[in-house]
């Protein structure tokens, strides 16, 4: 297993690259040429998640930075689009465009199945559709999946409403390998 985080400003990148096998960068942080910069001259693997507002292909812009500033290797992230206000759809091609870009796309099947600000100024979703989401994303050639759980979901302290019961991620991991 690799260990990946987050970060949100660049100099975050070289302390946290000394520690990770992989930096990821943040969704809403995807465009920010200071960022991308930073985590790809550690040499660790970069994990880009795809802005809730772009489109598959316009990944090549992110990872051109990468690949520029001297990144070997980069992973991409689907999590979906906005769909009016307060809903993210995953349009599946994403998959399969980010798939000529890079090798590896990886399909975030939790926080897809958000509804941002829907819940009285939170955040909620629908953990029921998660299974649908990796198996669909499989058929689209996701090569890995992104998964946040919890024994409880509801007890959670963050994304309670889109976590997958722990009881169930064997079931699910089984379809997908």
């Amino acid at each position: 297993l690799k260990l990946l985080t987050d970060i949100h400003e660049s100099n975050q990148a070289e302390p946290v690259g000394e520690v990770v096998d992989v930096i990821q960068i943040p969704a809403f942080l995807c465009r920010q040429t200071d960022l991308l910069v930073a985590a790809a001259k550690t040499g660790k693997i970069v994990n880009i998640k795809k802005a809730q507002f772009l489109s598959g292909r316009d990944m090549k812009y992110p990872v051109q930075k990468c690949l520029e500033s001297g990144a070997k290797e980069i992973w991409l992230t689907e999590r979906g689009n906005c769909l009016g206000y307060n809903n993210l759809v995953v349009d599946f091609r994403n998959i399969a465009d980010m798939k000529e870009i890079v090798p590896n796309v990886i399909m975030d099947c939790t926080h897809s199945v958000q509804r941002p600000s829907a819940g009285d100024g939170k955040t909620i979703g629908d953990r029921k559709f998660v299974p649908s989401m990796a198996l669909a994303a499989k058929a689209f050639g996701a090569t890995g999946y992104f998964f946040e759980v919890h024994p409880t979901p509801d007890q959670g302290l963050s994304d309670a409403a889109n976590m997958l019961e722990l009881n169930k991620l064997d079931e699910l991991i089984s379809k997908l390998i």
